[in-house]
């Protein structure tokens, strides 16, 4: 069912803007996951074809927004290792050695983070951990540049120290060093809500961190896995007796409400990529698993017009000119939609996951 559905969406799928972003990352990170597990060539052609388009052969992106100057702007440009190094095209490596460069000189912090967007000056966002970590940490591993591998460490630790909540253990959206923000709390700087997909983000980043590394980084591993493990262990007594997880994390009971499709894959596909990179133990599979198999028993619907994945959030941030206030009455105010590559591209990768540990737990003997 899963497989019909991921052919009917790339045949009929178009850009989501105009330009470079990271929603066409989330499904080219899909079909490249998939064309690694399936070896289908259609997975692989996909990107290929779409990167063909925007990448000139002195490696630049013809529609790259340098203008937003955006840590989102770095997740289509994970796929460009895998065009490199399936085409050898040498425009592929010129364009994600001048994305790492893009991030070298991207504005930051006073504590020396990176700011979100440049509309959001002296603001961490945790979605961030996801657009650009996994892509400077591959960067590292094939360049062996160690300097950012420390980067990326002490970037995990802020997140730590600063985004979670002491009590709970759950993730806020960010921070805003400036303490100036409608949404900021004056004393901390944080956000105000444990938005699911914002934690998704960043437990999808550590694991696929700890899973990119070098055997001679042990200790951003182990600072990855821990990290993950102590997310997890505090997210999931919140799952809901549907089996999934609720847009407002801690707050089933709100009016309005509801088990949201992407960040449930993100918890999903987290725990996989984790047990597959040895982050994890494997005693987590089972759960993982069961997360996969409820959205695709509750939210992939079969229609007269096709397939159809249901309750994605459309997006959700802070501040700006629409005043996002950071309320979980904000969260709950975003539309709910359905197929969206944020919601779509997720499960692409989650059900690659899936067949990853599958296939592990077959050659060590086990079952999954």
């Amino acid at each position: 069912m899963t497989e019909q559905f991921f052919l009917d969406y790339l045949r009929r799928y178009r850009p989501f803007k105009p330009y470079w972003n990271y929603e066409d990352g989330c499904v080219l990170l899909g079909c490249e996951r998939l064309y690694t597990a399936t070896g289908s060539r259609i997975y692989a052609d996909f990107i290929l074809q779409y990167l063909s388009e925007r990448i000139s052969p002195d490696g630049r992106i013809s529609d790259y927004p340098a203008d937003l100057h955006s840590m989102d702007s770095f997740n289509c440009g994970k796929s460009l290792f895998f065009a490199s190094d399936q085409t050898g095209d040498p425009r592929y490596e010129k364009a994600f050695h001048w994305l790492a460069g893009q991030i070298r000189s991207h504005s930051r912090t006073e504590s020396g983070m990176f700011w979100h967007k440049g509309i959001y000056p002296q603001q961490v966002w945790i979605d961030s951990t996801f657009m650009a970590g996994p892509f400077y940490a591959e960067y590292a591993a094939r360049t062996g540049n160690d300097v950012i591998f420390d980067e990326i460490f002490r970037w995990i630790c802020y997140i730590r120290r600063n985004l979670r909540d002491s009590e709970s253990g759950l993730f806020y959206h960010a921070v805003d060093e400036s303490r100036t923000q409608i949404w900021a709390d004056p004393v901390s700087g944080r956000s105000r809500t444990f938005w699911l997909r914002g934690e998704g983000w960043f437990l999808m980043a550590l694991a696929d961190i700890g899973y990119l590394l070098p055997d001679t980084q042990q200790q951003l591993k182990a600072e990855a896995a821990r990290t993950l493990q102590d997310a997890l262990e505090a997210l999931l007594p919140y799952r809901t007796k549907s089996g999934l997880f609720c847009q407002v994390i801690d707050r089933q009971e709100l009016p309005g409400n509801y088990t949201e499709t992407s960040g449930s894959l993100m918890i999903a596909y987290a725990i996989l990529r984790g047990v597959s990179g040895h982050l994890l133990p494997q005693s987590l599979t089972e759960t993982g698993l069961s997360i996969l198999h409820t959205v695709r028993e509750q939210k992939l619907m079969q229609t007269e017009e096709g397939f159809v994945l249901k309750d994605i959030c459309s997006s959700a941030g802070l501040g700006g000119q629409t005043r996002r206030d950071g309320t979980a009455a904000y969260y709950l105010s975003e539309p709910v939609v359905s197929n969206d590559p944020k919601g779509v591209g997720i499960l692409m990768m989650t059900e690659a996951a899936a067949a990853e540990v599958s296939k592990e737990n077959k050659q060590s003997g086990g079952t999954a």
